[in-house]
């Protein structure tokens, strides 16, 4: 077998992931994380990529209004649905965490998110905001994402967050699973696995080791789908 033959069927058994190229300015940063960790990305905002991929991920920096208004203007939002309807991977980073509930407040300003958690988003309370730098989270039992670094430290950059989460059990469904972390004496979601759909409010691609092992333990639980599949 040559080289290059091995190469393509490497490049076969890779999950195919999209970022979704929506304006956020961590995208790139996103798609060379997701590489290391072992997925073949692609940068696109286009329809029909995104719902044939294997994972989607939804990265976001800056303001909620802003970020939610960019996933709507490339068509994000029925993106979004449209796989979760299908039971299809989304890994939401950061502010991409934070759209996913029904609504953010900032600087007095109330934005309607994609609504997929009900809950609101709103200002750290702490003396020192922005919450910047490496903080520990609080792992529930069960967790994938977080399997083998449940005590590792990961990177937050951020002056907003959910901090209660309301959405109620659904039997049969399992319940989802969220990781806490504190700032000063504000505990906040740090990280969300619920079905098809998960989300982080720190950067795992600015997490060193950690976030690498996070995004391949993320990796792992895509279905592999046959290339130009839809929902």
């Amino acid at each position: 077998m040559t080289p290059t033959e091995h190469e393509d069927m490497t490049s076969k058994d890779l999950a195919r992931v999209v970022v979704l190229d929506h304006g956020s300015g961590n995208v790139r940063s996103a798609v060379r994380a997701l590489e290391a960790a072992g997925a073949a990305v692609e940068l696109t905002a286009d329809r029909e990529t995104a719902l044939a991929a294997d994972g989607l991920v939804v990265p976001g920096v800056g303001a909620f209004a802003t970020t939610a208004a960019q996933i709507r203007a490339v068509g994000g939002d029925r993106i979004i649905e449209r796989r979760l309807a299908g039971g299809l991977p989304v890994l939401g980073i950061c502010v991409g965490l934070q759209v996913m509930f029904a609504a953010g407040t900032e600087h007095g300003e109330r934005t309607i998110g994609l609504d997929q958690w009900p809950g609101e988003v709103t200002r750290l309370q702490a003396r020192v905001v922005p919450h910047m730098g490496w903080n520990t989270v609080e792992v529930p039992q069960g967790s994938r994402l977080f399997e083998g670094i449940e005590g590792e430290r990961f990177y937050f950059v951020h002056s907003y967050a959910a901090r209660s989460w309301e959405l109620e059990s659904q039997p049969p469904l399992p319940d989802p699973l969220v990781t806490w972390a504190t700032h000063e004496s504000d505990r906040f979601v740090a990280a969300v696995e619920n079905g098809a759909l998960t989300a982080t409010q720190f950067h795992p691609e600015k997490s060193g080791a950690a976030g690498t092992r996070l995004l391949r333990n993320w990796l792992r639980t895509l279905p592999r789908r046959r290339a130009g599949a839809t929902a």
